[in-house]
């Protein structure tokens, strides 16, 4: 899991000027400038640990300064077995998510940091993490497995877009040497599929699926769904799977899915694909 979250960095799409603007302005602010970069051109990757605090997290100090959040600002925010962080610093990244800055109050007044990042969680299923393995025994109880399990809230989840469950990795498979696709050849996909976004909103001043408001969503998006799309996804939330907050989610994440594969609508097989592993781990 960590090995992945590590190498997403190498797939995003190049940062713009205004972007890279934006990074140094946060990192010079912070003193986490580097003496021999003035100009920050590469997405930040920030990986805390699970013992930081709410005022590292978040940011703060007598003259409030940013923390790891808008650190992440443009770049990605990778929380490694994130069920050890306390609630309430995990608490902190709700604000962020859903507005896209972190304000920090003082008696000195108040100070709001840009915070747009990709945040990526992994976790263990179980303090002992062999929870629903077969071929390794849990020696967790339930009550161990629903306190560990319960340390993360619900509308933490619901801001988390993909939710995967990732099994262990067979020793045969470990002995595989045949090579899998490079990070250059999955990058040239998430290049096209940005330049399919931006023109697709040059007239709304969006760059990306990721900043389109509710309102774009249904005046876009819903109408490149296919009637099978549609159908799908209004019979989940129908049978209360899934809570409402999730439903722009899901249609932003399979517009995502169906710009990478070059398609220009949303078909029923993007909508399946983006539920089934969300849906699994539900059903668990």
């Amino acid at each position: 899991k960590t090995m992945i979250a590590k190498r997403i960095p190498s797939i995003l799409p190049d940062m713009t000027f205004e972007e890279s603007l934006e990074v140094t302005k946060i990192h010079s602010i912070s003193g986490a400038l580097p003496e021999n970069s003035p100009l920050i051109t590469v997405r930040p990757f920030r990986h805390p640990h699970h013992t930081i605090s709410s005022v590292g997290l978040s940011g703060g100090g007598t003259h409030p300064k940013p923390g790891e959040i808008s650190l992440s600002h443009n770049g990605v925010l990778f929380l490694d077995e994130v069920a050890e962080f306390p609630p309430k610093v995990l608490d902190c990244l709700r604000q962020p998510l859903e507005d896209g800055t972190v304000s920090i109050s003082r008696v000195r007044g108040t100070v709001a940091y840009p915070a747009s990042f990709m945040l990526i969680c992994a976790m263990n299923p179980c303090p002992c993490g062999r929870y629903g393995q077969p071929e390794l025994k849990c020696t967790c109880t339930k009550a161990q497995i629903d306190r560990y399990m319960h340390r993360i809230s619900g509308p933490l989840l619901d801001r988390i877009d993909l939710q995967v469950e990732l099994p262990t990795v067979p020793v045969k498979d470990l002995k595989n040497r045949a090579k899998a696709e490079s990070s250059a050849s999955i990058k040239k996909r998430v290049d096209a599929a940005r330049a399919r976004q931006r023109e697709r909103y040059a007239e709304f001043g969006i760059p990306c699926n990721a900043k389109l408001t509710p309102g774009l969503i249904r005046d876009i998006c819903q109408k490149q769904m296919t009637a099978d799309a549609d159908n799908l996804l209004t019979g989940v939330f129908e049978k209360g799977f899934l809570s409402m907050r999730s439903y722009d989610k899901l249609i932003r994440i399979a517009q995502t899915v169906a710009d990478l594969e070059g398609s220009d609508s949303i078909e029923k097989k993007h909508i399946s694909r983006i539920l089934l592993s969300r849906m699994e781990i539900i059903l668990k």
